[in-house]
C-alpha cells in the first residue's frame, strides 16, 4: 500500500521527527560532536534507535547488558546511563583502537565502573558467560558488530538472555542491500544478516519487530 501523499516525503518525515527528539546527554553529545572529524565517525550509531533503545531498557528496569562492537563506546554509553548503579554493560569489541577514544567519555559521565570492558572476539565473551553460569540472567544485548558471526552471537544471546529479554541488531538494512533482491555475488556479511533476518522472523522463540530507523534495527524480544 502506498503511504498517502500527506503524510511527506521520507525525507520530510525523518527531518521532522530529528527535530523532535530529546536533546542528548551532554556527554553523549560532546563524544558525538568529537566523532564528526573522525574518518571513521560514520560508524557511530545514529542517535534515534540510540534513544528509542534506552527508553526500552529504563521501562524495562534493565540492569544486565551485552554489546557486541564497541566502536567508541557511544551506545555502551548510552546503556549504561539507562541502567541502576548496580547495573552492568559487558562492551565486547576485539580491539582498544577505538574504545580508547570512548572511555574518558564513560568516565566524564560517570557510568565507566558499569561498563566492563571485554577485548576478545564476542563469541568467547558470550560462551564466557554462559560457562559462568550467568544463562538467562541478562535483559537487554546490543549487537552492532561481528556481521559474520551474526547467527552463532543469537543463538548465543538467546541463552544469556532471560524471559522477556531484549536483543537488538543493528544494520538490519545492511545499508540498503537487503532491501534489493539477494545478487549473485553478494558479500558474505550481507548473506549472513539476510538469513538471519529471515531466521528470526520465522523463530517462535523471540516475538520481533524491525524499527524503520537509520540502517534497522530488529528488535527482538524472547518468549
Amino acid at each position: 500500500m502506498n503511504r498517502p501523499r500527506e503524510y511527506g516525503t521520507d525525507e520530510e518525515r525523518r527531518a521532522y521527527i530529528n527535530s523532535h527528539m530529546s536533546q542528548l546527554h551532554p556527554v553523549m553529545k560532546k563524544l558525538r560532536e568529537l566523532m564528526e572529524t573522525h574518518p571513521r565517525g560514520f560508524i557511530m550509531s545514529s542517535p534515534n534507535p540510540i534513544m528509542v533503545l534506552s527508553n526500552m531498557l529504563k521501562l524495562a528496569a534493565a540492569k544486565k547488558c551485552v554489546e557486541v562492537g564497541v566502536f567508541t563506546g557511544y551506545s555502551s554509553l548510552a546503556w549504561a546511563l539507562s541502567i541502576p548503579e548496580d547495573g552492568k554493560v559487558v562492551a565486547c569489541d576485539i580491539s582498544t583502537e577505538f574504545t580508547d577514544i570512548g572511555k574518558p567519555f564513560w568516565k566524564e559521565a560517570g557510568v565507566d565502573h558499569k561498563i566492563d570492558l571485554r577485548i576478545a572476539p564476542a563469541v568467547d565473551t558470550l560462551q564466557s558467560l554462559i560457562d559462568a553460569g550467568e544463562s538467562g540472567t541478562f535483559d537487554f544485548i546490543y549487537v552492532d558488530g561481528d556481521k559474520l558471526n551474526a547467527d552463532v552471537i543469537y543463538e548465543l544471546s538467546l541463552k544469556l538472555l532471560r524471559t522477556n529479554g531484549i536483543i537488538a541488531f543493528d544494520n538490519s538494512f545492511m545499508h540498503g542491500h537487503l532491501l534489493k533482491p539477494e545478487e549473485k555475488d553478494e558479500r558474505q556479511d550481507v548473506s549472513v544478516i539476510r538469513k538471519l533476518n529471515v531466521k528470526i522472523q520465522q523463530d517462535s522463540r523471540v516475538t520481533a519487530v524491525m524499527l524503520d530507523v537509520a540502517d534497522g534495527v530488529y528488535v527482538c524480544g524472547k518468549n
